[in-house]
C-alpha cells in the first residue's frame, strides 16, 4: 500500500473516500446538500455515511468526534473496519487534523496498512478475486502537523510490513506451513535486508546441541523440527536483545489428543514464531541501531510411532530435565529449550522476551484485547506496559513468584510441564519457563493466546500482535 500527505484541501484526490469528523476544517470546503444532516447525525454520536452527491469524493464518512479521541476501546478502528470491507475507491483520505491522540493515530495507520493482506490473497479460492482493494492511504493535515505525521507514517508502515509478513505466514494451512517451510520463507524475506542473516538447526543439529525438549515435541511428526535464529546487527557492538517465539506449526495435542473443535485453529499455534520473524523485518526496515536475535522454535506436535508419551522425561540444552505429564503442553517445552539456547549465544544479552499462543487460560483471565505479561524484572515489566499503552497493544501483568513452585514439581525430573491440579495454568507455564533463563538476564514472557488472532463473525485470522508493542519498546529504549 502507498501513502502520501497533503496540506491543501484543493489537493484532495478526486474519486476517493473521505473519512473525517463533524468538527473538521475540511467540511468548510464541501458543497454538499446533505452535509448539515450528516454533521448533526455524527454530533449525535452516530456514523454518518453517504455515497451520493459527494463530489469530488466517491464517498464521505463522518465518524463521531469522540471516536477520534478514544484511547481505550479503539472505537475509531471499529467504525472503519466495516467500511473497508466494501470500499468504493482505491484511495482513502483520512483526516489527520483529527488525529491528535498518538495512540489512536498509530492504531488507525496500522489498521489501514494491514489492509494489504486478506485470506483471499493466499490464492486458495478457485473463484477470481475481483473485488476492489484499497491501495493508497492519503492523509490531510495542517502544515504544523506534517513532520509528526510523516514520521508516524514511516514508523507504522514498517511495523505493519512486519505484521503483514507474520500474518501471511500464520494464515497459511499447516500442511503447507511446516517447520521447513517457515525457515525457507524467513530466508527469502530476510534476504531483502543485508543486516539480517539466518542460522538454521535441522533435526540432527537440534539433537547434537542437546535441545531435547524441542526434539521431544517434533519427533512424532514426519515434518521434522527446526530452530531458526535470525541475527540483526544494526550496530557493530553492544548487548543483544533476544526474542523467542513458539512455532508449533500444528498442534494435535499429541497423544493427549485435542477434540476436533479445539484443533481447528491450531495452525495458528506458530503465531509467536511468525511474529518474531515479522518483528525482525520491522527492525531491519527501520534500520534501528541495535543488535537483535530472533529465535523461532519450530515443530509439529503430531501423533505417530515416535510421538512423545505422557510420563516421559526429556533434557533441555541447559541440562535441566522435564517430565512430560501432558503432551498437549508442548509449547512451553519448545520455548524452554529456545530460551536456554538463546541465553548461551552471546557474551552479553540485554534481555530475552518470548511470545507464544501458550494457554487458553490467559484468554479466560484477560479476554482478547490484553496479552498476558509475566516477568520478575520490574524494569522490563514497566517498560513493556508503557509501550503497550502507547500502541494500543496492551499487556496485563500476572503473578510470577515462588508460590507457583509446587505447580511444576516432579517426583522423577527437575520439573513437570503441567500442574496436576489444573490451577494457575498461565502463570505455572511461565514459572516453568523462568528456569531456562539465567538469573543474570532479564526475561519476560508474553502469552498472546487471546491477542495473536483477530476474531470477527465467528472466524479467526492472524493479527500480527505483539509486533507493535515490541517495536515501540525498542524505540522507547533508543529515545
Amino acid at each position: 500500500m502507498q501513502y502520501r500527505l497533503f496540506t491543501e484541501p484543493c489537493a484532495v484526490p478526486h474519486g476517493s473516500h473521505l473519512i473525517t469528523s463533524p468538527d473538521s476544517p475540511l467540511l468548510a470546503t464541501l458543497d454538499m446538500a446533505q452535509l448539515p444532516d450528516m454533521v448533526a447525525q455524527a454530533k449525535n454520536g452516530e456514523l454518518a455515511d453517504s455515497r451520493f452527491g459527494c463530489a469530488p469524493f466517491a464517498r464521505i464518512t463522518l465518524v463521531p468526534a469522540s471516536a477520534w479521541q478514544d484511547t481505550l476501546t479503539n472505537s475509531l478502528v471499529a467504525h472503519l473496519r466495516p467500511l473497508f470491507k466494501s470500499p468504493v475507491s482505491e484511495n482513502v483520505v483520512l483526516d489527520g487534523t483529527q488525529l491528535s491522540e498518538s495512540r489512536v493515530r498509530d492504531t488507525v495507520l496500522r489498521e489501514c496498512f494491514n489492509l494489504a493482506h486478506s485470506l483471499d490473497d493466499l490464492g486458495l479460492k478457485t473463484t477470481g478475486n475481483t473485488r476492489l482493494r484499497i491501495n493508497t492511504l492519503t492523509l490531510f493535515c495542517l502544515p504544523s502537523q506534517e513532520d509528526a505525521l510523516q514520521a508516524a507514517l514511516r514508523q507504522q508502515y514498517a511495523v505493519a510490513n512486519g505484521m503483514l509478513a507474520a500474518r501471511r505466514l500464520a494464515d497459511m494451512p499447516s500442511e503447507t506451513c511446516t517447520p521447513q517451510f517457515v525457515v525457507e520463507q524467513a530466508q527469502q524475506l530476510c534476504a531483502q535486508f543485508p543486516a539480517l542473516r539466518c542460522e538454521v538447526l535441522d533435526e540432527k543439529a537440534i539433537v547434537g546441541q542437546g535441545l531435547g525438549l524441542l526434539h521431544a515435541v517434533g519427533k512424532g511428526s514426519s515434518r521434522p523440527p527446526r530452530l531458526l535464529a535470525i541475527h540483526y546487527d544494526g550496530t557493530k557492538d553492544g548487548p543483544v536483545r533476544s526474542y523467542v517465539g513458539k512455532g508449533v506449526t500444528f498442534d494435535t495435542g499429541g497423544l493427549w489428543l485435542k477434540e476436533g473443535a479445539g484443533m481447528y485453529t491450531m495452525k495458528y499455534d506458530m503465531c509467536g514464531a511468525a511474529n518474531v520473524l515479522g518483528l525482525m523485518l520491522s527492525i531491519a526496515e527501520l534500520a534501528l541501531p541495535v543488535r537483535v536475535m530472533g529465535v523461532l522454535a519450530l515443530a509439529e506436535n503430531a501423533i505417530g510411532p515416535d510421538a512423545m508419551q505422557p510420563g516421559s522425561v526429556a533434557r533441555a540444552c541447559n541440562g535441566m530435565t522435564v517430565e512430560i505429564n501432558n503432551t498437549d503442553a508442548e509449547g512451553r517445552l519448545v520455548l524452554a529449550d529456545a530460551i536456554a539456547w538463546a541465553s548461551q549465544r552471546h557474551a552479553l544479552t540485554q534481555y530475552i522476551i518470548d511470545m507464544a499462543t501458550l494457554t487458553g487460560a490467559v484468554v479466560k483471565a484477560l479476554g482478547y484485547e490484553l496479552s498476558g505479561l509475566m516477568t520478575q524484572d520490574e524494569l522490563l515489566r514497566e517498560s513493556l506496559t508503557r509501550a503497550g499503552l502507547k500502541t494500543a497493544d496492551d499487556v496485563w501483568s500476572l503473578p510470577l513468584d515462588g508460590r507457583l513452585k509446587k505447580q511444576t514439581e516432579s517426583a522423577i525430573a527437575d520439573l513437570c510441564n503441567t500442574p496436576t491440579n489444573n490451577a494457575a495454568i498461565s502463570a505455572s507455564a511461565a514459572w516453568l519457563l523462568h528456569h531456562f533463563c539465567p538469573a543474570n538476564i532479564p526475561w519476560a514472557h508474553l502469552d498472546v493466546s487471546g491477542t495473536a488472532l483477530w476474531r470477527e463473525g465467528g472466524r479467526s485470522v492472524a493479527s500480527g500482535r505483539p509486533i507493535p508493542l515490541l517495536v515501540q519498546h525498542l524505540l522507547d529504549e533508543l529515545a
